[in-house]
This record gives C-alpha cells, sequence and structure tokens, in this order.
C-alpha cells in the first residue's frame, strides 16, 4: 500500500469522529429547528458542538456558523464582510487559496469593489509594513491565508490583525490548513475559516466564525438559521464531526507539531542532499510542521509524481483544486519563481500519528528526480 503524504489535500476520517456524529443520522435524526423533543434533541447537540468550536478558536458561540466546507467559508467571509461594510476596497495576497482569488475577482465584477494583492517576499511572508501601505481609508477587509497551503509559509497573524485594526479595518484569516497545527486563539482575527476534511471530519463540513458585531451580508437567504447568516436545514451530524475533529486535533496539536516538524526537518535535509538542485519553497522555519515543498530543476512536476506513486508515495504538485494541472502554481510564480522552475513543484504534506522517518521515502524522490531528468 503506498504512503499517503499530500494531508493538505485531505485526511482520513477519525474513528472518533465517526463514533461522534453516527447517532444523528439514526436515532438523534430531528431538525433542530422544530420544536418537538426529538428536534430539541438536534438542537441540543448542534448547540454543543458550536460550543466546543467556539472554545477552540477563542471566540463566543454565536459567532459561530457552520458550512459546507473551505470554499463556502472563505466565501461568506469576503463577500458577506465587504457587502456588509458598504465600502469598497479589499486587501488580500496573490498566494492565497482559489476561493480567495475568485470572491474578490466577484466582488470586483459585480460589485465595482477594488481589490488590492499586498506583496509577500520571496518566502511567501506579507509583512505588517507590506499590509499597512496597502490599506485605504475605504478598506472593508483584509483577508489573508494563516498559513499557505502550497508552501506552508505561516504568516504573523496577531501582528498583521494589529496592522489592520489601527486603521479599523477588520481581519479574515483562511485557517483551514493551520487548524490542528497550529494555535487559533488570541489572534485577534475577526473572522476565521476551518474546513473538516483538513483534520479528520467529513468532507462537506466546515465553519466560518465571525465576531457578531460585524456587519455581514449572507449568501444563503431563507429561514434565516445560523443566526440569520446562513439560512438552510442545519447539518447536525456534520457540525458534531468537525466540532469533535477540531477538539480533538486541539488537544494533540503542540506534541504532534513538535515531533512531525523534526521528522519534516530530517526529510528536507536528507532530499537536499540526495537531489542535486533541488530546493526547499516556502518560510525556512515559519512554515506548517507537515509540509515540505520543493522544486526540482529540470523536471515536470507531474512526472515526478508519477514516478513516485510507481515507489509507493503518493504526494502533489501544490492545491488539489488544481491537481493534473501542468499550469505553473499561481502562490510560485507570486513568489518570483520563473514559470518553468514552478512546474517542477512537489509537495509533501505529513500526517498527524506520523512516528517513522521518512528516509525511504527521500530516497525514492531522488530515483524519482533521477528518473524524470534522464528523459531530458
Amino acid at each position: 500500500m503506498s504512503l499517503y503524504l499530500d494531508n493538505a489535500a485531505t485526511t482520513p476520517v477519525r474513528p472518533e469522529v465517526l463514533e461522534a456524529m453516527a447517532p444523528y443520522f439514526t436515532r438523534y435524526f430531528g431538525n433542530p429547528s422544530s420544536h418537538h423533543e426529538v428536534g430539541e434533541a438536534a438542537a441540543s447537540a448542534l448547540d454543543d458542538a458550536r460550543s466546543r468550536v467556539a472554545a477552540v478558536l477563542g471566540v463566543r458561540a454565536g459567532d459561530v456558523i457552520f458550512t459546507s466546507g473551505g470554499t463556502e467559508s472563505n466565501n461568506a467571509a469576503i463577500k458577506g464582510l465587504v457587502l456588509g461594510s458598504g465600502r469598497k476596497h479589499l486587501v488580500t495576497t496573490a498566494i492565497e487559496h482559489e476561493s480567495v482569488l475568485a470572491s474578490a475577482d466577484y466582488l470586483t465584477r459585480l460589485h465595482g469593489v477594488a481589490v488590492t494583492h499586498a506583496p509577500v517576499d520571496d518566502t511567501g511572508t506579507l509583512s505588517p509594513d507590506a499590509l499597512a501601505a496597502s490599506l485605504r481609508d475605504e478598506t472593508a477587509l483584509v483577508s489573508v491565508g494563516y498559513a499557505n497551503n502550497e508552501i506552508g509559509t505561516v504568516q504573523d497573524a496577531a501582528a498583521l490583525a494589529a496592522v489592520a485594526h489601527a486603521r479599523g479595518v477588520p481581519l479574515h484569516l483562511d485557517a483551514v490548513q493551520a487548524a490542528g497545527w497550529l494555535p487559533l486563539a488570541g489572534l485577534g482575527a475577526d473572522a476565521m475559516t476551518v474546513a473538516g476534511h483538513k483534520i479528520g471530519a467529513p468532507k462537506g463540513t466546515g465553519i466560518l466564525a465571525v465576531r457578531g458585531r460585524l456587519p455581514f451580508e449572507p449568501l444563503l437567504h431563507g429561514g434565516g438559521q445560523e443566526r440569520g447568516r446562513r439560512s438552510g436545514t442545519p447539518d447536525v451530524a456534520g457540525a458534531v464531526a468537525i466540532a469533535t475533529a477540531l477538539a480533538l486535533a486541539e488537544t494533540e496539536r503542540a506534541e504532534e507539531a513538535s515531533r512531525v516538524a523534526a521528522i519534516r526537518d530530517a526529510f528536507i535535509a536528507r532530499v537536499l542532499a540526495l537531489v542535486p538542485g533541488a530546493r526547499v519553497t516556502g518560510h525556512p522555519t515559519h512554515r506548517l510542521p507537515g509540509t515540505a515543498s520543493f522544486v526540482f530543476p529540470g523536471t515536470n512536476g507531474e512526472t515526478v509524481l508519477l514516478e513516485l506513486e510507481r515507489r509507493g508515495v503518493v504526494s502533489s504538485s501544490g492545491s488539489a483544486c488544481a491537481a493534473g494541472s501542468d499550469e505553473a502554481s499561481h502562490v510560485l510564480l507570486a513568489i518570483g519563481l520563473e514559470h518553468d522552475l514552478s512546474r517542477t513543484a512537489v509537495r509533501f504534506t505529513l500526517p498527524h500519528g506520523l512516528s517513522a522517518s521518512l528516509d525511504r521515502v527521500a530516497d525514492a524522490v531522488a530515483e524519482a528526480v533521477t528518473a524524470v531528468g534522464s528523459r531530458g
């Protein structure tokens, strides 16, 4: 069986999560909006899930909105907060997830919102000074990824929040990749996105936390569920699942991050020693514990992936949203890599619970790169 090292794309559902959510498909199947005992049992589970999420994120329970995943949460945060503000300027960066960039483009095309892509350096880091220079009096929102999904660079979220707040601008953090690896509370974020399938909950589960004082225009209208911010009958089982997964990940986070980071560092060092010309992308130290991303000059990333899979290693060339594409990564282009070099990218994202060294994987990488390079 292949070793799966594409955990930034998705993770398996944890057994504890399956066990926690199962009763809400059968015994406790009620609609939480129904005012009878069957509905009230579901409502109680939903309230409990909301409180558990709030405890991890450091927000009020009423700030938590359950969604269908990271893409919906990012869309809702950006469109909802910008349109709710009445202002016409958004600040983000060019290295964000496609759901952020496409939401910004939508606001420009249909609502005349100006978008500034604050510059990042060659590690993918957004400095507080660069953010400050991008803000205007009419800025409605800053939307930044806490940790990049391709190169793993981690932003100084608290410093960025302080800069935004000094100008009276709220900060939205896309924490989809950060959850389970980095602290989520106490960062000063006004809105935060989490996706369940990155932390051991099912696909189709997500969280958007929005501080209640902020004007917010919902994407979905109807029965007024989720305090009017996301209409539709709530997915109680999904809410229980993501709350359980998030709480488990937070309990394990510090120990897992330290242990996995040590394995990652040894892996990176071995790959660099074995593969001439290999380069690490992203910040050398301020990176997700489980992310090791490389470019291999003179190769093609997608071809290297095929060679790796032949050797029992499953990884990716970047975002799962662009899987199979031979196009250069917009993230790598934005940090200054040339087009051809960007097409050689390979990303390894490690799982929680990893304990063995990755020496065998590093050897497989060297073999795969050599095999691809020998073809000219």
